[in-house]
Formats: C-alpha cells, structure tokens, sequence
C-alpha cells in the first residue's frame, strides 16, 4: 500500500531532521580536525607532548575519523532514501527486493530503509 501525502510529509521531515543532524555532526568533526591542525601548527608544538599522550590523542583522532566515516555513510543514505522519495513518491517506501510495502512504522523508526523487515532478515542471515 503507498504511503500518503501526510506520511511522506512526516518521512520527508524526518530525513531531513536526520540529515541536519548528521551534517551538524560532522561540522564538529571538521572543526576538531582543524583545531588539532592548527594546535600541531603553533610554536608550543616544538616542545613534544609524552608518548603516552601522543598515543591518547592518536587514538582519539582516529575514533573520530572513523565517526567521521560511519556518519558520511548514514548521511549517503539518507541523500539517497530523499533522492528516491522526490524522483518516484509514488514508490517510496517499497521494499526493493519484492516491492512490497516497508511500513510506515520501519520508515518512521528508520526512515532510510530500503527493504521490507523480512528481506533484510533475510539478507542479513544470508551474510
């Protein structure tokens, strides 16, 4: 069954909240980065911190990096889940291996959804 106009309105607002959030996030990140870069730049970097903390804030760096990379994913899937809702409303919200309907309770809770709750069981067994 396809969605109606008040569902997609609803899903529509909620990709965009999430895509918000998710640039925001990644604002963060950016800003971080260019701190730590500008901190590595000054004068006070001549006088190296202990290994210890050296390794600290390598690890840090690198726990945001890979936040960084997972939140670029999320934010690809949610350009995508909009590309489709504004290029075929009329599909949006159809499972893409049998093109039955998701559920608007599925897109509600994860509005990026492509497969229904039985293909991606499916799918998820099978890997």
């Amino acid at each position: 069954m396809a969605l109606n106009k008040k569902q997609l309105a609803h899903l529509e607002k909620r990709l965009l909240d999430e895509r918000d959030r998710a640039l925001r996030a990644l604002g963060k990140f950016d800003n971080m980065a260019k701190a730590d870069r500008e901190s590595a730049d000054s004068d006070l970097a001549a006088y190296t911190d202990h290994m210890a903390d050296q390794g600290t804030e390598a690890q840090e760096r690198e726990k945001a990096a890979v936040f960084a990379t997972k939140e670029g994913r999320y934010l690809y899937r949610l350009e995508e889940a909009l590309r489709r809702m504004y290029s075929d409303p009329k599909h949006f919200g159809n499972c893409h291996t049998c093109e039955n309907a998701v559920g608007f309770e599925r897109l509600d809770a994860l509005p990026h959804a492509r497969y229904c709750i039985d293909c991606k069981r499916k799918e998820e067994s099978a890997a």
